[in-house]
C-alpha cells in the first residue's frame, strides 16, 4: 500500500519497505539523532520525505561495516557540513578529515572482507574435494 500524501511524504511502513530496515530500527535511528521525520500525521505517525529515506539508505551499509552509532552520527554530520555552502571553512576542513578517515577505514574493511572471503572459498573447495573423495560413486 503506497502511503504518499499530497506533500510527497510517506509513512514509516513504506520507508521500512524501501530501505529494508525495521520500524524499530528506524525509530531507534531517530532517537539517536541520525534521521528525523519530515512531519507527523494528525494521529502522530511519522512521515518521511525523500531526503530522509536517502539518509536511511546511506546509514544502512554502515552498521555491517562496523560503524558505531556515534561514528555514523559523526560521518553524517561531516557529510552535512561538506554539503552546506554556508559552513565555516575550518568546519569544512574538519569534516573532510572525518570523511577521509572513514573512506580509508572502509577501504581497509573491504580488503579484510575480500581476504576472509578468499580463505572461506578455499576452505569450501577443500571440503568439497574431501566430500567427493569420501562419498562412493562421486
Amino acid at each position: 500500500m503506497t502511503t504518499h500524501g499530497a506533500d510527497g511524504l510517506v509513512h514509516i511502513g513504506e520507508v521500512a519497505e524501501r530501505t529494508g530496515l525495521s520500524h524499530r530500527t528506524i525509530r531507534y535511528y531517530e532517537e539517536m539523532g541520525l534521521v528525523s521525520p519530515a512531519g507527523r500525521t494528525e494521529g502522530g505517525f511519522r512521515l518521511y520525505d525523500e531526503a530522509g529515506i536517502a539518509r536511511l539508505l546511506l546509514i544502512t551499509p554502515m552498521k555491517p561495516l562496523g560503524f558505531s552509532i556515534e561514528q555514523i552520527g559523526e560521518l553524517l554530520g561531516a557529510l552535512d557540513t561538506t554539503a552546506d555552502p554556508e559552513a565555516d571553512p575550518a568546519d569544512r576542513e574538519r569534516a573532510r578529515t572525518v570523511l577521509d578517515e572513514a573512506h580509508a577505514g572502509v577501504a581497509q574493511r573491504i580488503r579484510d572482507l575480500k581476504e576472509a572471503t578468499a580463505r572461506a572459498e578455499s576452505f569450501a573447495d577443500r571440503l568439497g574435494r574431501e566430500v567427493s573423495r569420501s562419498v562412493p560413486g562421486r
